[in-house]
């Protein structure tokens, strides 16, 4: 497969001739074009009239030294980031809502907005200062050293969007607002982006990229495209974008899997796409990579991993039912060509477009809104792929039939243990019913410094013991690269869907396992089941293995049955899990869920069930079986 973002593609002479002028550029309408504004849908324009009333008297609270330094002091970094991403939020309804409504009501909350933001010491948060070259660990930020992380490249592309639309009422309050905008920019961003390669997320180091790469980079073309005059400037920043941007593609394999899981994919492939469209849209369509095939399938993959509703299969961290940036979603499936991405975005976004967007920025916000009244009438049903094999990343997905979310459903992963965001989870599956979570993956708590830091596998949703996965002899899967999947199987036929792959690998020699074949299938037909088999040979007998079972219902032992748990979910959707009594006993335990970003997804209790062998083994094979009741 040719490189899909080799730099060579273009150069910088080509890119100087191939980009508009900043003053010609004008990917959307600005304040002063009042008929594209007032064509909106008068329930959008009331949508963002109101959240922007909502910040008229807004007090832009202070960001104190003390609350930057939490995260050095005590690992807490959302104390500081939520008066930080507030501020943003404001001055993004208040943008937005003047853009509506156009009477002046809101452009002097937006003065005072831009310039608190500009007044900020350091755009990039706590927890990200470890990218500084001289304020690492003193828990406050070197003004001299300006770091570009996630949120001071947002920062920025937020400042040069609310530029862009509102620079006529702006100059006529003070012609220094803009000015000193176009400083910050220069001094935090622009200079600091042409003039170093050392930050990681450039993919210049050893370091491999991940979602910092696109998500920073869509930022950083948003300030230089719409701030800098400079024609050879211009082309040098998209050069290096281009050249960034390889190295995000080359950590894909040629099925576009994301191995950091659907959430990230959010600030992964969707902001890949972010940063295509700005180059696309800059140069009236001659700079496009629309036609690769590695840029089709990263954007595929949503849709691949996508369960139903508000469902996805949540390998690494990344919660299990959350609301995607559905126009986003529209909007590249529309540049590929792909219905199932437009149908899936389109669905998303019609159930979905009155929640709070202030998250996603004015780079997200704008196009979203050019294309409302299409999503609102684009009612075609979203398709949901029946077989998933993504061999780059070994996640396999199968359901009963295509385009139903009933019966049912069944993800699981091979990969390693050294993924983006990893959990310890080799051999790991989920099983969901007529759409439904029944055998999950917890997902992950809220972030704190442990969560990035050499203790990472000390937090239990990281542990494959809270995956369902065997511990044996005492020990876990162990993290790594090479902690990786072996012999590696997939097939798919009308009758079955099944994963195959030995998970030895995965666990240190203290473990004692010579090999553990794991196979999870979907039998469809008359008697549809979930059929999870574990083949095993150890290096001495023993009874200290443990198989757990992630359940979100109560389990309930049937007695009746003998070797059957019943989960029974709150719409009465019923599944039994059958195991062999005479070989294993099985207890279920509650797991009290604290974490707020937890209790967000799955209320305030999760479930484990604990096989254990009735004696000692040294060879063995357990079957489960999950079948709807």
């Amino acid at each position: 497969m040719d490189e899909p973002m080799r730099p060579s593609r273009y150069t910088a002479s080509e890119l100087a001739d191939l980009l508009q002028h900043q003053q010609s550029f004008r990917p959307y309408a600005v304040y002063g074009e009042r008929a594209y504004w007032e064509s909106l849908p008068a329930e959008l324009r009331s949508e963002w009239i109101a959240k922007g009333e909502a910040r008229l008297h807004f007090a832009w609270p202070a960001l104190l030294a003390m609350r930057y330094m939490d995260f050095a002091a005590n690992g807490n970094r959302s104390r500081y980031e939520a008066v930080y991403f507030e501020r943003r939020q404001a001055l993004t309804a208040l943008v937005v809502a003047e853009c509506m409504e156009g009477r002046g009501r809101f452009i002097e909350q937006i003065v005072n907005g831009l310039w608190c933001i500009c007044e900020e010491s350091s755009w990039t948060v706590p927890a990200h200062m470890s990218l500084s070259r001289s304020s690492a660990g003193h828990g406050l930020p070197d003004v001299h050293d300006p770091v570009i992380d996630l949120f001071s490249a947002e920062t920025g592309a937020l400042l040069a969007w609310t530029a862009y639309l509102l620079a006529d009422p702006l100059d006529r309050i003070s012609r220094m607002v803009l000015l000193r905008v176009r400083h910050e920019l220069s001094r935090r961003l622009h200079a600091p982006f042409l003039e170093r390669d050392d930050f990681w997320w450039m993919g210049f180091t050893e370091r491999k990229v991940n979602n910092w790469n696109p998500w920073i980079v869509s930022n950083i073309l948003s300030c230089f495209l719409l701030m800098v005059e400079a024609r050879d400037v211009r082309a040098q920043a998209a050069a290096k974008a281009l050249n960034c941007l390889e190295r995000f593609t080359a950590v894909y394999s040629e099925d576009g899997g994301c191995d950091e899981g659907p959430m990230y994919w959010g600030h992964a492939g969707a902001s890949f796409f972010d940063a295509l469209e700005l180059l696309y849209l800059a140069s009236s369509g001659r700079i496009s990579f629309y036609e690769e095939p590695l840029v089709r399938e990263i954007g595929r993959y949503i849709t691949r991993v996508h369960i139903d509703g508000p469902y996805y299969v949540n390998f690494a961290d990344g919660d299990a039912k959350f609301t995607v940036y559905g126009d986003v979603i529209y909007r590249y499936g529309l540049r590929i060509g792909d219905e199932a991405m437009r149908s899936h975005g389109a669905e998303a976004y019609r159930q979905h477009w009155k929640e709070d967007k202030m998250h996603a920025g004015l780079l997200r916000i704008l196009p979203g809104l050019a294309v409302h009244g299409e999503l609102m009438a684009y009612d075609r049903p979203p398709v949901l792929e029946r077989d998933v094999w993504l061999s780059g990343i070994e996640v396999f997905a199968a359901r009963e039939q295509t385009g139903s979310a009933k019966g049912l459903y069944v993800a699981a992963k091979g990969g390693h243990n050294g993924e983006s965001h990893n959990h310890n989870d080799i051999g790991h599956y989920i099983v969901y019913a007529d759409g439904q979570p029944m055998i999950i993956d917890p997902g992950v708590e809220t972030y704190t410094s442990k969560t990035f830091s050499p203790q990472r596998y000390d937090i239990w949703t990281m542990q494959s013991a809270y995956h369902n996965l065997p511990t044996v002899n005492g020990c876990q899967q162990a993290p790594g690269e090479e902690r990786r999947a072996a012999d590696v199987r997939y097939a798919a036929t009308d009758e079955l869907a099944e994963l195959a792959l030995d998970i030895a690998p995965a666990y240190p020699a203290e473990a004692g396992i010579a090999e553990w074949r794991r196979s999870v299938g979907l039998r469809r037909g008359a008697e549809p089941s979930v059929d999870v088999v574990d083949r095993f040979r150890l290096a001495a007998p023993t009874a200290d293995i443990r198989l757990s079972l992630m359940t979100l219902p109560e389990p309930q032992m049937d007695d009746a049955a003998g070797g059957r748990i019943v989960l029974t979910n709150a719409a009465g959707t019923a599944l039994g899990v059958e195991f062999d009594a005479n070989a294993l006993t099985a207890e279920a335990e509650p797991l009290a869920i604290e974490d707020p970003r937890l209790r967000g997804v799955w209320g305030d209790r999760l479930h484990r069930v604990v096989f254990r062998p009735k004696r000692a083994v040294q060879e063995a094979e357990w079957r489960l079986r999950i079948r709807k009741q």
